[in-house]
C-alpha cells in the first residue's frame, strides 16, 4: 500500500468498505460507507462514499463478483470436440488460395498491348 497514491488508497478503502457491507448483507449507501470508514480510521474525500454507493449497488457487486475475468484478453481456445473431422474441415475452409498472375505478356505497364508502342 505504500506505493499507492493518496487517491488510490482512498479508492481502495472505499471499495473495501462497500465490499464489506455487501458481504455483511448491509445496505450499501454513502452514509454506511462513511460510517464504516470512520470506524476503521480511514479518511477519504467526501465524494468517494457517494460515488461508490451510487455505482456499487448490491446487484452490481453481485454481478462483478460472479462474473469471471474482466476486460482484456480474448477467449482461450475452445475445448476439443468429439469429432476430429470438424477441425480439419474448418482448416480447409480457412485456406485461401492465391491466384498467380501471369506477368509474361498481354499488357504493358500502361495498359496497352505489348510491343508496337511509341515507347
Amino acid at each position: 500500500m505504500n506505493s499507492l497514491s493518496a487517491e488510490q488508497k482512498q479508492e481502495m478503502v472505499t471499495s473495501w468498505a462497500a465490499l464489506a457491507l455487501y458481504d455483511g448483507d448491509a445496505e450499501i449507501s454513502a452514509d454506511s460507507i462513511k460510517t464504516l470508514l470512520d470506524a476503521t480510521n480511514n479518511e477519504v474525500e467526501g465524494f468517494y462514499p457517494i460515488i461508490f454507493a451510487n455505482f456499487l449497488t448490491s446487484e452490481k457487486l453481485a454481478e462483478l463478483i460472479s462474473t469471471p475475468g474482466g476486460a482484456g484478453g480474448g477467449g482461450g481456445g475452445g475445448g476439443a470436440g468429439g469429432e476430429g473431422g470438424d477441425a480439419e474441415e474448418e482448416k480447409e475452409e480457412e485456406k485461401v488460395e492465391e491466384e498467380e498472375m501471369d506477368l509474361s505478356g498481354g499488357m504493358d505497364m500502361f495498359g496497352g498491348d505489348e510491343g508496337g508502342g511509341d515507347y
